[in-house]
């Protein structure tokens, strides 16, 4: 909400107070603080706050209070039912809605939304987002939980129904999820909260269910998720790359205003057992460095993607590659992201990242493009 200085002064007003007044408004307006030069790009951040690691996000959080502008603490999930109209519920995780957590971060000027994931499949999620009453019962689930404390909204973080190579299901994933969030941010809109949709990148090859320019209309941020290049299932590599972010920057500024992006940098990485198909090892930036401290491996940036990473041999003789991101590497990233004029970045998560990442936040490059923090 803005408040205006007083404009035209009523004509019954005597001469004498009309002219005071007038002073005043002129002393105020000549008064009015100019806006901190450094304020914009310093509350330009958010960050996702796993309710697994809550005591320690949440003290991360306080500390960053100053650059931080959200925090979106990992509270809520749908999952498949049969007792409710739309056939999903949405249930809290440990902890959700803690009034500690949630009365901390409004004492340090944070918005708090909270994230909802999902873990139904393509075809239950098609269905149900293309069922105008199942629809609207799902939504009302997502307001409920957003009226039920005092959240500043919602983050929707939806994946697991994007999980599918069929093209026609792929298409009414699309069409259902664009039909859900024109209902739910209008919603929250009308509620005067905010509607945030996370969403991985779109290239030619991924994140294709999701219609980057419709989302990007409807929601007040749409935060992309900039890691996983390579996952725990997959062969070693890096988390992301500063050519993937070229990739999906490119495509992402095309259709979508550049203040209300936001790109989600990884603070942790995954430890791979050379040979094994088995699923790597998370690990948290802040454990990756001091595992690489404790086997005595050397640091190395590697120039093609701007990651960090190294190589050792456990006590059973087996080989390991470790694939991170930390402050180094991050500021490899940010650069791109000032190339495509977005300021606005996201982390996952806090409690994770080295403490040198807030100085490499601090210190990015300027974007050609100011920006509005919204939402």
């Amino acid at each position: 909400m803005k408040t205006a200085l007083p404009g035209a002064l009523p004509a019954a007003l005597p001469a004498a107070l009309t002219a005071a007044l007038a002073a005043v408004t002129l002393a105020l307006t000549a008064a009015a603080p100019a806006p901190l030069p450094h304020l914009e790009s310093e509350r330009t951040v958010s960050a996702w706050l796993p309710w697994w690691n809550i005591e320690v996000g949440y003290r991360d959080a306080l500390a960053h209070a100053d650059q931080l502008h959200t925090v979106s603490p990992f509270w809520y999930a749908t999952s498949a039912t049969t007792s409710t109209t739309s056939g999903a519920v949405v249930k809290g995780e440990t902890g959700a809605g803690d009034r500690r957590v949630i009365d901390g971060l409004h004492a340090k000027g944070l918005k708090v939304v909270p994230t909802v994931t999902e873990s139904l499949r393509a075809p239950v999620m098609a269905d149900l987002m293309n069922d105008p009453a199942r629809r609207t019962a799902h939504v009302d689930d997502l307001v409920a939980v957003a009226t039920g404390r005092s959240y500043d909204g919602l983050d929707l973080d939806y994946e697991v129904m994007t999980e599918t190579t069929d093209p026609a299901l792929r298409e009414r994933v699309r069409t259902g999820y664009n039909a859900l969030t024109t209902e739910l941010c209008a919603r929250l809109h009308a509620l005067a909260k905010s509607c945030v949709v996370t969403v991985m990148p779109r290239t030619r090859d991924t994140g294709l269910a999701f219609d980057y320019a419709h989302l990007g209309a409807v929601a007040d941020r749409l935060r992309i998720m900039g890691y996983n290049l390579h996952n725990a299932l997959e062969a070693p590599g890096p988390l992301s790359s500063t050519a993937w972010y070229e990739e999906f920057l490119t495509h992402a500024t095309a259709q979508v205003p550049r203040d209300k992006l936001e790109v989600a940098l990884p603070a942790y990485g995954w430890n791979w057992t050379v040979g094994s198909t088995a699923r790597a090892r998370h690990v948290t930036s802040l454990e990756a460095e001091a595992l690489r401290r404790d086997v005595g491996a050397d640091y190395a940036l590697d120039p093609v993607s701007g990651t960090p990473h190294f190589t050792y041999t456990d006590d059973e003789g087996e080989e390991h590659q470790v694939w991170y991101q930390d402050a180094k590497g991050a500021a490899r990233h940010l650069a791109v992201l000032a190339r495509h004029g977005v300021r606005g970045v996201g982390l996952w998560a806090l409690g994770f990242e080295e403490p040198r990442l807030w100085d490499a936040l601090a210190d990015r490059p300027a974007s050609p493009s100011p920006v509005r923090t919204t939402g």
